[in-house]
């Protein structure tokens, strides 16, 4: 990874993402560019300076440095371009994260979400609720906790509100409505099932990266994406202060390879956190730290959601 020089002539860096490669490879002269993508992931708008000359207001951002392009389909594009036929829209949709509607939806301490891997790890009740893995020292369930092998409802699960984050709007135009969401996950370390837990979804596509994609459509007894009812929601119910188009909600069940074996934890885990349990003894918790992507089809917006993978 490397900067562009950006202080003269502009530069187009241009490479296939990883699916464009492997077609590529094929050899059999079937590979063809129909598709492409922008972005302005790397643009900082605040940097506008109004105050300055015509020539110089934008200034600053040209002279931003530019990452070269990479192929990774996880750390490029959040933030993709797009155009719409409606030139009178002054407002755009977005997606939040709701950890508000209830306590089922509300997020860890930490600002994540803790998948609980196997059993052992979700039956486990520590002492206190700062090191504790699933359970408080009341014995509930610690927020943002999500049993990754439980097919009951139980535990936590992840809510997003797409909707305009402004009361200067009462409706949204029709062609922003999120009816489809994709959601990107290390297929390594867990899979998309309903809030339930007891509605498995198989991947549209897994990548090289092992970058499993799971694209979810309202439809009209669809577990994933609804529209809620606007009467019914309260200003406390949503993140979002203005009206609300649709809503997703998943929770992640954890994969077996982080059940049967420690391989991965000791690969790619991160930390390993002691904490004691309800008998007194000092327990060890293997965590891995990842994220959840969920993008908005119809406008592109996203938002990642940063997950912990934890084991005893």
């Amino acid at each position: 990874m490397a900067f562009q020089d950006n202080s003269g002539d502009i530069i187009l860096d241009v490479v296939l993402t990883d699916e464009g490669r492997r077609r590529l490879a094929r050899g059999d002269g079937s590979f063809s560019v129909v598709k492409f993508a922008l972005a302005d992931d790397e643009i900082n708008y605040e940097l506008y300076n109004v105050n300055a000359t015509t020539a110089l207001q934008d200034l600053s951002i040209l002279q931003t440095p530019v990452l070269e392009a990479f192929t990774n389909n996880m750390s490029s594009m959040k933030s993709k371009l797009l155009s719409l036929s409606n030139n009178r829209l002054f407002y755009l949709p977005i997606l939040k994260l709701n950890n508000t509607a209830n306590t089922s939806v509300a997020t860890h301490a930490a600002g994540n979400f803790v998948v609980l891997v196997d059993q052992n790890t979700t039956d486990n009740k520590p002492l206190g609720l700062e090191t504790s893995v699933g359970y408080g020292a009341d014995g509930l369930p610690v927020p943002g906790m999500i049993y990754g092998v439980s097919t009951d409802n139980v535990g936590a699960y992840v809510k997003i509100d797409s909707g305009i984050n402004s009361t200067n709007v009462t409706e949204i135009d029709e062609s922003l409505v999120e009816t489809e969401f994709s959601i990107e996950i290390d297929s390594r370390l867990g899979s998309i099932v309903d809030k339930n837990g007891k509605v498995f979804l198989s991947p549209t596509a897994v990548d090289d990266d092992f970058i499993a994609t799971y694209i979810l459509r309202k439809t009209p007894n669809s577990p994933f994406v609804f529209t809620p009812s606007q009467e019914a929601l309260e200003a406390s119910s949503s993140p979002i202060n203005g009206p609300i188009s649709s809503t997703l909600e998943f929770k992640i069940r954890s994969s077996q390879d982080l059940r049967v074996s420690n391989y991965l934890f000791n690969r790619i885990g991160v930390s390993t956190n002691t904490y004691t349990d309800r008998g007194g003894a000092s327990r060890s918790v293997k965590s891995i730290d990842s994220i959840v992507r969920v993008t908005g089809l119809s406008t592109g917006y996203g938002i990642d959601i940063p997950v912990r993978y934890a084991k005893l």
